[in-house]
């Protein structure tokens, strides 16, 4: 006769039977496969040469590769604080309930839900120089196409600073997941310490600067962590429909599209593969950093 607990075990490996098989054959395995296909030759047309280290070092000599990874690392240096702190302040602003809390909360999540394609669209529309509606609004109150202040409008698609800018704008309003998190996060603090603060006649910048910041960091550095390796992929559909990688000179070319240009347009998958080499590096890193910064903040908490 099987045992409680056996027959507990096996339900709960046939649960996660479907899990385990996605997780083999939809990432592992091709995880596998591009590591391999990144020392070799392939163009889908000939079978793989091995070509050992050439395609890494191909990469430190190729500008456009350089200029990606520079864009992708200044992407995440600006746009990930960015969210985090847009994040945490409509967190702060609609944690209590209130009326029109909920439609509020359900419009920052929104964004989120819609598809990335329809939302890199949309945002082609918004960011139009001519008649997009963005520079509509900045060219109120000014004259022959300029702004109140006398400036030209932001040329988002033209012009290479206006581009970058704009690919950071639209990562804010993709925030709904850390929304969410830290919405959770805010609401779980005791409430015993607010009311203390409150007696002792507290200021909101006290309360926030020495409760909630310091009770929420936690969560906030593992959410950094999380943006910073979701950065590299962020960028894919926006540079991809909005701004195809420019304007020149390869001005919102992140590393996601070059791997993708790389190796769905020029067929060389080997190259491409090196690429995404890097890139599983680079997330690699991030988590060594999420690491430490937990470890450290445990050592700290326990002091």
């Amino acid at each position: 006769m099987t045992r409680p607990d056996t027959r507990a075990r096996r339900q709960l490996a046939l649960m996660l039977a479907p899990y385990l098989v996605g997780l083999v054959g939809l990432v592992l395995l091709p995880a596998l496969v591009t590591l391999a296909l990144a020392f070799t030759s392939y163009d889908l047309l000939r079978p793989p040469t091995w070509v050992g280290l050439d395609n890494l070092v191909a990469l430190g000599d190729d500008p456009i590769f350089r200029t990606a990874l520079v864009n992708s690392l200044v992407f995440a240096l600006i746009a990930v604080p960015l969210r985090v702190l847009f994040a945490l302040g409509l967190a702060l602003l609609l944690h209590r309930r209130a009326r029109g809390v909920g439609t509020a909360r359900t419009a920052a999540l929104l964004p989120t839900a819609v598809p990335e394609i329809a939302y890199g669209l949309l945002w082609l529309w918004l960011l139009n120089p001519l008649y997009g509606p963005i520079n509509q609004v900045l060219r109120t109150g000014g004259e022959n196409g300029l702004t109140a202040l006398g400036r030209t409008p932001p040329q988002w698609l033209t012009d290479p600073t206006d581009a970058r800018a704009a690919i950071i704008l639209m990562s804010l309003f993709t925030m709904g997941e850390t929304f969410v998190v830290l919405l959770a996060a805010r609401r779980a603090l005791p409430r015993d310490v607010y009311e203390m603060a409150a007696v002792e006649d507290a200021t909101g910048w006290d309360v926030f600067r020495r409760i909630t910041l310091p009770m929420m960091a936690p969560v906030l550095a593992l959410l950094a962590v999380r943006d910073a390796i979701a950065s590299l992929h962020f960028t894919f559909v926006p540079a991809f429909v909005v701004t195809d990688g420019g304007p020149p000179p390869y001005s919102t070319t992140y590393l996601s599209l070059f791997v993708y240009q790389t190796g769905f347009e020029y067929l060389r998958y080997g190259y491409a593969a090196a690429a995404t080499l890097v890139m599983i590096l680079l997330t690699a890193a991030a988590v060594l950093v999420q690491w430490r910064l937990i470890r450290r903040y445990r050592r700290f908490y326990r002091l």
